[in-house]
């Protein structure tokens, strides 16, 4: 089974953060804290990274996609699907570390909202498989530490492991996912969790291949990585973090 880890386009967050890196001095995080909202939407040059990216990923024999329910990775995907013509899947576990929330300050309590819910979405996005979203959106409490991200990125890899062994070999799979939770799934599948002082980085819509294939004499799929954040499809000029 082939695997495709895409990272999303540029969201309003992204910019944000850009723009404060941008002023003299240290980087300010609570000026951050205090101006980023809880699910930012793609930027214009976000929606453009997408469409470049659905040019490029159309080409790819994709069976499958799957995206995390978050408003950001929702908008990515759907150039590509539409391309594809597939329905993407939403997976409620590949989305970012630290969940739906709102924190206005490093010392101030985080406030969890609950995300999109299943008819918002099918409002945004129809034809998108809903599973696990209810009415009531779909995410529970407030900030989602970096053990739990670590957990659930365990949770993910060990699903990919059964789907590329019930799956067949032609079999190529593509999930949009965020910076954070990419990283932990990558070090997930290659054992090195928790991974201090090692980082897979990926531009806006950085793409990389991951090959699960299953051993002739059974066992875990053996996790071969082809390439990491490939952006050949985005102009120099729309390079993003």
């Amino acid at each position: 089974m082939i695997l495709y880890l895409i990272r999303h386009g540029q969201s309003a967050n992204n910019l944000l953060a850009e723009q404060l890196k941008e002023r003299a001095g240290p980087y300010p995080f609570e000026s951050y804290m205090k101006q980023r909202v809880a699910e930012p939407p793609l930027t214009d040059l976000g929606e453009s990274q997408a469409e470049r990216l659905g040019e490029h990923a159309q080409t790819l024999p994709l069976t499958r996609l799957y995206c995390s329910p978050m408003l950001r990775t929702m908008q990515t995907v759907r150039p590509l699907a539409q391309l594809k013509g597939l329905n993407p899947a939403v997976w409620i576990d590949l989305h970012e570390h630290g969940g739906v929330f709102h924190r206005p300050g490093s010392d101030a309590a985080a406030v969890g909202q609950p995300g999109l819910n299943r008819s918002e979405m099918s409002k945004l996005f129809p034809g998108y498989q809903l599973n696990g979203i209810s009415d009531k959106g779909w995410w529970r409490g407030g900030e989602e530490d970096l053990a739990s991200c670590h957990a659930r990125a365990v949770r993910v890899a060990d699903r990919l492991h059964r789907m590329a062994r019930e799956l067949t070999e032609d079999e190529s799979i593509a999930a949009v996912s965020h910076g954070t939770f990419m990283d932990s799934l990558l070090k997930a599948l290659l054992g090195r969790l928790p991974g201090t002082g090692l980082y897979f980085n990926h531009h806006n819509t950085g793409v990389t291949r991951v090959d699960l294939n299953t051993p002739a004499s059974g066992g875990s799929p053996l996790v071969n990585i082809r390439y990491t954040n490939r952006a050949e499809h985005l102009r120099e000029d729309h390079l993003t973090y």
